[in-house]
């Protein structure tokens, strides 16, 4: 009497807070109109089954493709004998379970519905498969569209391995932080965030041909215990369930949600008996669910293996009662003929009525319908993985966590970093070497990552740490490999607390504490003063924490969950976006992932036939890296593998990767006059035949400069350096490095600078000098950018734009930075320097003056060029910085004169040529430059990308020309702009 009252209330509050759907106008079954090719196609196959395969088509069993044969040939002989309805693949691999799926599918007298569990991406299951995120993280975002695009992701995977239906998502409300069992699985606390990304969800599954399954009714938010392990009590009263926990179901049955799994919980509110599950409630699967909120969509039962009901029934038993209790479908049954057997003496025991069974077997059939099982085709084996690796999907699990990424304090003002030239930073991971986030950290600055493998690590561990760390104003800690298990701390050791303890009491360092884990574990890190969540730890998330960090990327996350009575739910600080370059997938900035990656091909076809041993080849769409690739060996004996952080001889990309940008800088200043004449800044050449030309004509390449003259050449005889210009050892006399083994006079670059103003000059053609590309051009402006700053060249250009820039790699003479086997050989030089030249600059007037030549010198590998031609690109804006206060960079790259492709210290296209050394696909407003040793890049600044392609063809023998010969830089440019999908 007292139970029967209480749950009369219960439905009377249900019916006052708007949960009950009016009973005038009841869904048709299944919750959806039925035509009459389905309604055919449904009678006539329940009509050629007898009752016993009837019950076949209400049972789903568990399918392994990583167990033996024996497993196999017992499903198989399930679906034979037993006809049963559908498959629940578990774990396993893509490759087997389509087979699998093939020929239990073959063997099927009525199609399989087949499940899966894929809450966060069929890796949930299955190897070789791609994570999405988890619902917290999910529930992080600003924007749940990627929620309905996870969706859609997942649907078109399952739908390409045969699969139809998605238990997902979870829509329990978490309001436990103890839950041990839904916890990051859920969107959060608040129950209309919940309901609003739930829908999203089911949209993008349902919109794409795929059943959602939201789960667990009525709520397994609110619980401390594990329904795997035991049977769960939820206490929640009236009020609770009504407000909360049914709100998010209610909302996702009103959206068509197609089925709906009861999870194993007790609730006292409904049943007096404690081991009796909502499973196997009558009260709570056909009183609440069906007949007061007249859900009409599939009902399956939660894994009926689970422990928490599985060890209190007999065999066959709990399924009987399961769908005595209103269940649609018997999920993971352990024994499906000692099932069968019980529910067909419930049937005839009146426990369980005929036409009630009829109608459920109908049920199942319209959804088969529904998946197109009518029709039904094999899965495509042969190109499956290809299928299921779609690239658009990429591009959704990074843009999850690009607005997940939560900065949740901020109190030393320090996110996102800025100033790169004030800050020392260091970076520690533990718990894990966290390759693409040591990656990524190391694009943006070259301090040092320390790794710390052991998340439980010894006190020792982190004193050794901790004493590398003194050189550093800036920590970055991140926390790796973490759990979701509150009694352990969700796997913070001891003694990584007490490091991060004593790190934030020293004053010298400012800390930075990064989360890649359970929101819930913030608890342990809340005395941080500058706190990141990144929710999971996986490729995506590593990927983009430090774009967040150094503000390549805005932060946009909340937290979804209250951690704490300081951190609770909605907490999170938006930060700006500093336009530094961003690492991410083609599709997003508008190219074909498949067709940049003919890239590949041109690339190693340049390495199997020797046009340079290696090569790094960079492209940026929109400001951020699309394609980053390293190919082949430093030399040909593949001792050493090309890989990002190589450094390459720039060689006349020096030209605007150094000079220029002085001369760009002087000229935005108001310091420089292009049409001055360059004697106004050089008196010098006031009394030489260079005494006309203006900075404009010099830039243009057509100031009657000749190509080169002899410098080096002067100083070596057939028997080896002059002992005037040459030492094999350094001193004040001798201080300007050759080689290691070699220094010259420490008036060499005096001397050239002589030789540059007695050069004659080229005859006038029709009253003008012609063009023609000069490297006296670049000595010139280099030694008028030297005299108007009134500082050498390098150390200007270190402090102006490559520190503040954070390039670790540019420099001029690496070998000062980096030891040799950083850096890719050049020319094995039989004639001047004898030897073979490896971080020492390959022209060799650049060589014979100290290595800092205003036309080449500069080393970098193909990252940090780009940053710096990304901030060319955007006319001088980069990382919260203004290097240019004029849009003098699109004045420098426009072409001025008929007849001269080149802009003002850039060079251009050329039209004229078929094989030009740029791609005739890209626009006229293309600029960049190209370098002898095998270097190029190009800019486009009417579709914003960025090319880079580094090499050293030149090794060991500068004659090898078969890089023009194979037309491979060209090439490559051709490729990207095939990629570039049209709008």
């Amino acid at each position: 009497m007292l139970k029967d009252f209480r749950i009369g209330i219960f439905l009377l509050v249900l019916a006052v807070t708007g949960l009950l759907i009016s009973w005038s106008a009841p869904r048709e079954e299944g919750g959806r109109p039925m035509s009459a090719a389905e309604q055919n196609w449904v009678d006539s196959v329940f009509n050629s089954l007898t009752p016993d395969q009837r019950l076949g088509q209400l049972f789903m069993v568990a399918a392994y493709s990583n167990k033996d044969r024996k497993h196999a040939q017992y499903t198989e002989f399930l679906i034979k004998n037993y006809n049963i309805g559908g498959l629940m693949f578990l774990q396993g691999g893509p490759r087997r379970q389509a087979n699998l799926t093939n020929r239990y599918q073959a063997a099927a007298k009525v199609p399989l519905l087949v499940a899966m569990d894929a809450e966060w991406g069929l890796d949930m299951r299955l190897d070789s498969s791609m994570h999405f995120a988890k619902g917290m993280t999910l529930g992080a975002m600003d924007d749940d569209q990627y929620v309905y695009q996870m969706g859609r992701e997942i649907a078109l995977k399952m739908k390409t391995l045969g699969v139809h239906v998605s238990f997902s998502p979870v829509i329990d409300v978490n309001s436990n932080p103890s839950n041990p069992v839904i916890g990051n699985r859920s969107f959060g606390e608040n129950k209309e965030q919940v309901a609003k990304h739930g829908i999203s969800y089911i949209r993008g599954l349902q919109d794409h041909g795929v059943m959602a399954v939201v789960k667990h009714f009525p709520g397994h938010g609110d619980t401390d215990v594990d329904s795997h392990v035991a049977l769960p009590v939820i206490n929640s009263d009236m009020a609770r369930l009504t407000n909360v926990d049914l709100y998010p179901f209610q909302k996702a049955f009103e959206q068509g949600v197609m089925g709906v799994m009861v999870g194993h919980l007790y609730m006292p509110l409904f049943d007096t008996v404690r081991t009796l599950s909502a499973t196997i409630s009558r009260n709570l699967v056909t009183g609440l669910l069906k007949e007061k909120m007249n859900y009409r969509g599939l009902v399956f039962t939660d894994a009926l293996n689970m422990k928490s009901v599985s060890t209190l029934y007999k065999p066959g038993e709990l399924d009987a009662l399961a769908l005595a209790a209103g269940n649609d479908v018997l999920l993971f049954s352990e024994d499906v003929p000692m099932a069968l057997q019980k529910i067909k003496e419930f049937i005839a025991e009146g426990k369980v009525e005929q036409a009630d069974v009829d109608q459920r077997v109908r049920k199942v059939l319209r959804a088969k319908y529904w998946a197109g099982l009518n029709r039904y085709q094999p899965v495509d084996v042969p190109n499956l993985m290809q299928n299921l690796n779609r690239p658009l999907s990429r591009m959704v699990q990074q843009q999850i966590y690009e607005h997940a990424t939560t900065v949740v304090k901020n109190e030393d003002d320090l996110l996102p970093f800025n100033r790169l030239d004030t800050l020392r930073i260091a970076a520690v991971t533990i718990g894990s070497d966290a390759p693409t986030y040591k990656e990524i950290m190391g694009k943006y600055q070259n301090g040092p990552v320390y790794a710390v493998p052991n998340r439980y690590a010894v006190d020792s561990t982190f004193t050794r740490i901790a004493g590398r760390l003194t050189p550093y104003n800036v920590v970055v800690v991140s926390l790796h490999n973490m759990n979701n298990t509150p009694t352990h701390n969700y796997g913070i050791g001891e003694g990584a607390l007490k490091f991060l303890k004593e790190l934030q009491a020293n004053p010298r360092i400012k800390t930075v504490v990064v989360a890649f884990g359970n929101a819930y574990s913030l608890k342990h890190l809340e005395s941080s003063r500058n706190l990141v969540c990144g929710y999971e730890d996986n490729y995506a998330s590593q990927l983009v924490v430090p774009q967040v960090l150094f503000g390549a990327l805005p932060a946009r996350g909340r937290l979804p969950v209250t951690v704490s009575e300081n951190l609770k739910a909605g907490t999170g600080l938006p930060t700006p976006d500093f336009k530094r370059l961003r690492y991410g997938t083609p599709e997003e900035a508008g190219l074909d992932s498949r067709i940049l990656s003919q890239i590949d091909n041109v690339a190693l076809e340049a390495v199997a036939y020797a046009a340079a041993p290696g090569c790094q080849v960079l492209v940026a769409k929109d400001g951020m890296v699309v394609f980053d690739k390293s190919y082949g060996y430093c030399t040909y004996d593949k001792s050493q593998p090309v890989n990002s952080s190589t450094l390459y001889d720039l060689a006349s990309v020096t030209k605007v990767a150094g000079t220029l940008q002085a001369i760009m800088y002087l000229k935005d200043q108001g310091k420089l006059n292009l049409d001055e004449r360059v004697a106004s800044y050089l008196p010098e050449l006031k009394s030489t035949n260079k005494k006309d030309m203006t900075v404009r004509e010099v830039l243009m390449h057509q100031a009657g400069l000749k190509p080169g003259i002899p410098t080096w050449e002067k100083t070596i005889t057939k028997a080896g350096p002059k002992p005037t210009f040459y030492a094999s050892t350094e001193s004040p006399q001798f201080s300007r490095e050759v080689t290691p083994e070699l220094y010259s006079i420490s008036t060499s670059e005096d001397s050239v600078w002589t030789w540059v103003q007695r050069s004659g000059l080229l005859p006038k053609v029709k009253g003008k000098y012609p063009v023609e590309y000069s490297d006296l051009s670049f000595i010139i402006l280099k030694r008028v950018a030297e005299k108007v700053l009134k500082e050498p060249i390098d150390g200007f250009l270190q402090r102006t734009f490559y520190q503040p820039l954070g390039l670790g790699t540019m420099t001029y003479n690496p070998l000062s930075k980096f030891p040799k086997s950083c850096i890719a050989p050049t020319e094995n030089d039989t004639y001047y320097r004898r030897t073979l030249l490896q971080g020492t600059v390959h022209d060799q007037t650049a060589a014979m003056i100290g290595g800092v030549g205003g036309h080449a010198g500069l080393f970098s590998n193909a990252n940090d060029l780009a940053v710096l031609m990304q901030m060319n690109l955007q006319n001088g804006r980069y990382g919260g910085q203004r290097f240019f206060q004029t849009p003098v960079v699109t004045e420098f790259a426009r072409s001025t004169e008929a007849g001269n492709r080149r802009g003002l210290g850039w060079d251009k296209g050329d039209p004229s040529k078929p094989e030009g050394p740029t791609s005739n696909l890209s626009p006229a407003s293309t600029f960049g430059h190209t370098g002898f040793t095998g270097t190029c890049v190009w800019m486009d600044p009417e579709n914003k990308i960025l090319y880079i392609f580094l090499s050293n063809r030149v090794y060991p023998d500068a004659g090898n020309n078969k890089l023009r010969q194979y037309n491979i830089r060209t090439r490559i440019h051709d490729v990207i702009y095939k990629s570039l999908q049209k709008t």
